[in-house]
């Protein structure tokens, strides 16, 4: 008898096919479409690599232009939105308010003729940061903000001002730039998987990226980054730290931050944002959060065998350009919108119904009794 693979979270199963992204492939890293994610962080911007994801092709200097223009008059949002926004709570998960926001605006835009894929894609990658935003200042202050900034070109830069209310430095874009990209899109991962389940049922575009929202909102998905935050934040000292994350591993507590279910040797994006966050850091003079995280870092290394992914150093990114831990996983679903949107359209131009089977593990066959004869 040949004993049954257990599938139990699809671990190990492939689902189908994509030209989008390599993930734990041998000796490819993490690519996007062929680049390299290390040069697409030093050397390219978000708005390139929504740009690639969506239409296939890297732009031109000319089309780069055309489309950060286009992707800035789609910043602003419909008066009955903001409307939505302002009845929100002040007290919501900001993630809850994308997924209302972006569910709302698929009745006042619906997808249609006159309004494709490609369009809605850029259309929500221009007007997350926006929903959020405004969300977040008319709440803390009644303040109803101009969404547009048309001088700050970049989803990264209109973010931090629209977060601040003053210009952001150019290290603190580029740096917000670069996680932006290397949250941009990760292959079959849980929200991805979502929206393409979705969208094979041939639901609408919108209805896909609420699912993959919804998805991320976990903390085994896109809530990790805060939580791994809150990790950092209850260590003062790398001595602290040490001895804290000891107690833990006795404990057999999980750190999150640490370890992949894909990427057995490290996750080619943590080295990318640990440079950056170790720049951010020198810049603000800090000398307790770094080195916390670092002696974290090599001591689960060396106890555990467990390499920081994702979610470690963006969490100490994210502190260095005084974003609120709250805002972390938006900013995840912000740049992750490029890699659904990607996903969306592959799923369409070759579609079948995603509809896997279950082993049954239930009771046998058995009479049903009468409601009087039940014990």
């Amino acid at each position: 008898m040949t004993e049954q693979k257990n599938t139990s979270g699809l671990e190990g199963i492939t689902a189908g096919e994509t030209a989008l992204s390599t993930v734990g492939k041998e000796g490819l890293d993490l690519t996007y479409r062929g680049y390299s994610i290390r040069d697409l962080a030093s050397s390219s911007s978000f708005e390139e690599v929504l740009y690639l994801l969506v239409y296939g092709v890297l732009p031109s200097r000319p089309e780069l232009d055309r489309y950060r223009n286009l992707l800035i008059s789609l910043r602003d949002l419909p008066p009955a939105l903001k409307t939505i926004l302002e009845q929100l709570p002040p007290t919501a998960n900001p993630v809850d308010i994308l997924r209302t926001g972006c569910s709302a605006l698929g009745t006042m835009e619906p997808e249609g003729e006159d309004r494709d894929a490609h369009a809605i894609a850029g259309r929500l990658c221009a007007c997350f940061p926006s929903m959020l935003l405004y969300w977040h200042q008319f709440h803390r202050d009644g303040r109803r903000i101009e969404t547009r900034a048309e001088e700050h070109r970049t989803v990264a830069d209109q973010f931090l001002y629209l977060l601040r209310g003053e210009a952001p430095s150019p290290l603190h874009v580029r740096a917000l730039d670069a996680a932006l990209i290397l949250h941009a899109e990760h292959e079959f991962n849980a929200s991805t998987f979502t929206c393409r389940v979705i969208v094979s049922t041939l639901s609408d575009f919108y209805s896909g990226i609420t699912g993959g929202i919804g998805a991320l909102r976990g903390p085994l998905h896109g809530g990790a980054d805060e939580a791994a935050m809150m990790l950092l934040e209850r260590f003062s000292t790398p001595d602290e730290a040490e001895a804290g994350i000891r107690k833990m591993l006795e404990k057999k507590e999980k750190a999150m931050g640490f370890g992949h279910r894909v990427y057995k040797k490290g996750d080619p994006r943590a080295p990318i944002l640990k440079a950056l966050a170790k720049q951010l850091a020198q810049e603000a003079g800090d000398r307790s959060l770094f080195p916390v995280a670092e002696r974290i870092e090599n001591l689960l290394l060396s106890e555990k065998g467990l390499y920081p992914n994702v979610d470690f150093y963006s969490a100490v990114v994210y502190h260095f350009l005084d974003i609120p831990t709250f805002f972390f996983t938006p900013l995840f679903v912000i740049a992750r919108t490029s890699g659904w949107a990607a996903h969306i359209l592959e799923q369409r131009a070759n579609n079948r119904l995603i509809r896997p089977l279950a082993t049954y593990i239930g009771p046998a066959p058995r009479p049903f009794p009468k409601i009087d004869e039940r014990g």
